[in-house]
């Protein structure tokens, strides 16, 4: 797959081989382990990174390797973004330093259904989920499992956390804020009930 990575006014194209794709999911895994713990994005420590914030800090690193010539690591950093946001065309790499301000560009959908299905838990089945939580412990794995809202290019979405595959799973795009809270609030209410009821 090929992630843009563009530098004020230079277009690189990152050519990310399937195979390394794949193979990434320890190396991803490893770089949201050490996010987990929170980290420092410019002058502000953030606790609890989201997902695009995890991605904007990746695209700092990105930025580094391109600077350095690393091109595995470039590489690597570059799989990451692609594997977080499966959509990116390309990714807005900010030069002084404000890596709150690297942005993602995303490609166009095809024309969703009419009526698409509701913006919930994306995995259909609750698989993987822990077991034997209390209702504080559940409000808590729930509040780790759906992200926060945030901004996509002029659109909104969230995260929700798939135990079965480990992975994250999009939500649609949302035109407005307000929209994608309403629909988190749901994916949040589904993903307790069903570690309520696990």
């Amino acid at each position: 797959m090929i992630l843009k990575a563009i530098i004020e006014d230079q277009e690189y194209s990152l050519d990310v081989p399937d195979g390394l794709l794949a193979g990434a999911d320890a190396f991803c895994a490893k770089l949201d382990a050490d996010m987990d713990k929170g980290w420092q994005m410019s002058r502000e420590w953030v606790a609890a990174p989201t997902l695009e914030q995890r991605c904007q800090i990746v695209a700092d690193k990105l930025l580094t390797a391109l600077e350095k010539e690393n091109h595995k690591v470039g590489m690597l950093m570059a799989a990451y973004i692609l594997k977080r946001l499966p959509n990116v065309e390309a990714v807005e790499l900010d030069v002084q330093g404000e890596m709150q301000n690297n942005s993602f560009r995303l490609r166009e959908q095809a024309p969703a259904d009419p009526a698409p299905a509701p913006a919930s838990t994306p995995s259909p089945a609750d698989a993987g989920l822990p077991t034997g939580l209390n209702r504080m412990q559940a409000m808590a794995q729930a509040g780790h499992d759906v992200t926060k809202v945030f901004k996509v290019g002029k659109t909104w979405r969230y995260s929700v956390y798939d135990h079965a595959s480990g992975s994250w799973q999009e939500s649609p795009l949302f035109a407005s804020e307000a929209e994608a809270d309403r629909a988190r609030q749901t994916a949040f209410r589904e993903r307790y009930e069903a570690l309520i009821g696990s």
